[in-house]
């Protein structure tokens, strides 16, 4: 396992603190657990202050959140270290994560590392203007849709050579992207569209009206079986 240090002190903040909004969503974290475990919201604490500092974690986050936790600082040091998902010395504005693992690997995966190589340099380096770096991962769990990267909170997915410079150019120009698949699917589901279960009663459980005339419906039946029942007996 690789050892993970923290970013040099010259560019080390002097001091962090959240932002208003934020400190009530970690206060409303934090009450969801007893006093005395309060520090099991250090991940998502030490998550949400990456975000809100440009996607890098700076020492004087893990020790505000060590104050806020009552917890020894080094504790909050052992967790920012331990998990690579914590950035410990800056990243660019869009930090590009792409995957590297078997299924994206298969599909194309080194093309787009290539892409990185020559738009951003090496892996961590931050493109002079500060908007890109790079960094090849392990599996993100995306992978019917591969080849895929994950660019700060977002996935992009079925890139190819051409839609992945198309991205990248919209993110360096400011202009909204597509997210999700960059071809034409929904999510998921196969290209061109569902193979099985094309029959939308099978499968629109999601919808609720769906449910509800289906339940309506089994309902009718069994007060009519149960009214034919009666009936018959009452010949009887």
């Amino acid at each position: 396992m690789s050892v993970r240090r923290l970013a040099p002190d010259a560019i080390q903040p002097a001091s962090f603190s959240f932002t208003p909004q934020n400190l009530v969503w970690a206060q409303t974290v934090i009450a969801k657990y007893p006093e005395a475990r309060k520090a099991s919201a250090v991940i998502p604490l030490l998550w949400r202050a990456q975000e809100q500092h440009d996607y890098w974690l700076p020492k004087a986050a893990m020790e505000y959140i060590g104050d806020m936790l009552g917890m020894a600082k080094i504790r909050v040091l052992e967790v920012a270290t331990f998990y690579s998902m914590f950035n410990l010395a800056p990243v660019g504005h869009h930090f590009v994560q792409v995957c590297g693992t078997t299924p994206c690997r298969l599909n194309g995966a080194e093309k787009i590392i290539d892409v990185c190589k020559s738009r951003f340099g090496e892996e961590r380096h931050v493109s002079a203007d500060g908007k890109f770096s790079w960094l090849e991962v392990e599996c993100l769990g995306a992978c019917c849709n591969a080849p895929m990267v994950q660019i700060n909170n977002d996935y992009y997915e079925d890139l190819t050579v051409e839609s992945f410079n198309a991205l990248l150019d919209g993110l360096a120009a400011g202009r909204p992207v597509k997210k999700g698949p960059q071809k034409e699917r929904r999510n998921s589901e196969p290209l061109g569209g569902p193979k099985t279960l094309q029959d939308p009663s099978l499968y629109d459980g999601s919808v609720v009206g769906s449910w509800k005339a289906r339940f309506d419906a089994e309902e009718a039946k069994r007060a009519e079986a149960a009214k034919a029942a009666a009936a018959e007996a009452a010949k009887g």
